[in-house]
């Protein structure tokens, strides 16, 4: 535990979170600046900032919880079309909480939730010597 995390004050109980799932391992509740009706995360107990500082056993127990959760959003809220099922890495990923986290974001039609691209994105394709190239220095994985 972190003592300064708000997460591990959840775990705690030491903060209110409208809980949704918890175990020994993982707890699920309900994001407090929700970008759609039933926005979710899911956490693990154990600190750990960073996805590489968790057992691959943890980490995968984040997962199924996920997906149960998803699945009662689009039948609770139908107007939901997608799932977004999001993972910051990192302060440069976008991560807020420096706590493992999985968000799990209800997607309806012109919610105004996006990613923002360069335009230059767009027009970028990477060739097969450059998509070689690259995948030549991540294997063997």
């Amino acid at each position: 535990m972190n003592s300064d995390c708000i997460f591990c004050k959840i775990v705690n109980k030491e903060v209110f979170a409208a809980v949704l799932f918890e175990d020994d391992d993982i707890m699920a509740f309900m994001d407090i600046k929700p970008i759609n009706e039933g926005h979710s995360l899911v956490i693990t107990k154990k600190h750990a900032v960073l996805v590489d500082e968790l057992e691959e056993e943890l980490y995968l127990k984040l997962f199924p919880i996920g997906r149960k959760i998803a699945n009662k959003i689009k039948e609770v809220f139908p107007e939901t079309k997608g799932i977004m099922y999001f993972i910051a890495d990192g302060e440069h990923a976008g991560q807020e909480v420096p706590h493992v986290h999985l968000h799990i974001i209800p997607r309806k039609p012109n919610d105004g939730f996006d990613f923002t691209f360069d335009p230059a994105y767009y027009d970028r394709l990477l060739t097969e010597e450059e998509r070689t190239k690259v995948k030549d220095k991540l294997i063997p994985i």
